[in-house]
């Protein structure tokens, strides 16, 4: 037994759904490991009702997996937009909603994130990043003015497998330079509360003044 299995043992366990979409993606899905799981699900479940958001923003919906817990807090006539650019997970993504309590909360946008959000004429009340890494910094500048103030933000993959610790030999992978370069930009921007949690990959919190 390591430490997360014992975390699991003594927390909540996944809803039915959450855990035929866990097993189905191991099953069907390239790339598995992008499935936010147990123990982070439960964490975006429990951070969204902390906040109780009347409107979420997801970008990357993956399998709809976070998408889900995510929505577990939202208000009674709250709405999750989730973004998602690959179009062939599209069925797989709306079966899986489909199969939940929030299918009518949600709504599926397919296609490039740069471009949905300039479409998305709301404020949200929280935010979950877990797409291109290389692109983190523009989706950061894209929907920060979208969160109200006191509003949350959560980015998944901030210490990128620990790479983040790595001493630079040659020439950084983009996406490691990329995560780089973001995490040293919120860690100056005076405008947010920021926090990396140690929460598998790295999860920042944010909170905008």
């Amino acid at each position: 037994m390591n430490v997360e299995d014992y975390i699991l043992m003594h927390g909540d366990a996944e809803p039915d759904y959450l855990s035929a979409i866990n097993r189905k993606t191991h099953q069907k899905i390239l790339n598995p490991r992008m499935l936010s799981g147990h123990l982070q699900g439960r964490v975006l479940a429990m951070f969204s009702k902390m906040i109780q958001p009347d409107v979420i923003l997801e970008i990357g919906t993956f399998t709809g997996y976070s998408a889900l817990c995510l929505a577990e807090g939202l208000s009674a006539k709250g709405k999750l937009h989730t973004i998602e650019c690959d179009d062939e997970l599209e069925d797989f993504i709306r079966k899986n909603f489909e199969k939940s309590p929030y299918n009518e909360q949600i709504e599926l946008h397919i296609g490039d994130a740069k471009d949905i959000i300039d479409d998305l004429h709301h404020t949200f009340d929280l935010i979950f990043i877990d797409a291109d890494k290389r692109e983190y910094q523009t989706y950061y500048d894209a929907v920060f003015p979208k969160l109200r103030s006191g509003g949350f933000m959560l980015i998944d993959n901030t210490l990128w497998n620990d790479k983040v610790l790595e001493e630079e030999n040659g020439k950084r992978d983009k996406q490691t330079a990329a995560i780089l370069a973001f995490n040293e930009n919120i860690a100056r921007d005076t405008r947010i509360e920021k926090l990396i949690l140690p929460l598998r990959d790295g999860l920042t919190l944010i909170r905008k003044k």
